[in-house]
């Protein structure tokens, strides 16, 4: 199966801090799959490292306070032409991330709050049927199974 992966779970170094973090249940899942590894900050034109964003409703605004949702659209629309050129079957992306996260996310006050609701790109692959996953649920290992299920 292809699975679209958030890179920065790869170890890739574009976290809005500039780092990344090998994620071994992620790691593992390239025994029996393929992964594709995306950035869609990256994609979007955001710079490495860049500051903190959160949505605010439909937009995602920094810390500082600039409006960066075009960015997160653009990088989540080019995502989304990545997993339908590579027949991607699922997506497994960063938790908690105003693009990726999936579930919940932080609430756009700055505190760490989490609040339900997806990122900007979790959301348009949703909407085009491609199931997501946070990284780290405890499903991962069982991704073929439940994908066989749906």
């Amino acid at each position: 199966m292809k699975i679209l992966v958030s890179a920065c779970l790869l170890g890739v170094n574009c976290r809005y801090d500039g780092t990344g973090e090998m994620r071994e249940s992620v790691k593992e899942l390239m025994k029996d799959h393929q992964l594709i590894p995306v950035c869609p900050e990256i994609l979007g034109g955001l710079k490495t490292p860049r500051c903190p964003a959160e949505r605010q409703g439909d937009r995602v605004v920094t810390r500082d306070g600039e409006d960066v949702t075009e960015g997160y659209r653009r990088g989540a629309e080019e995502t989304l032409k990545l997993a339908e050129l590579f027949e991607c079957s699922a997506a497994i992306l960063k938790e908690r991330s105003p693009s990726c996260g999936c579930g919940k996310i932080y609430d756009g006050t700055f505190t760490k709050t989490l609040k339900d609701g997806d990122g900007i790109t979790a959301q348009l692959l949703k909407a085009h049927g491609i199931p997501v996953l946070g990284d780290a649920t405890s499903e991962l290992p069982y991704l073929g199974n439940l994908m066989r299920r749906k």
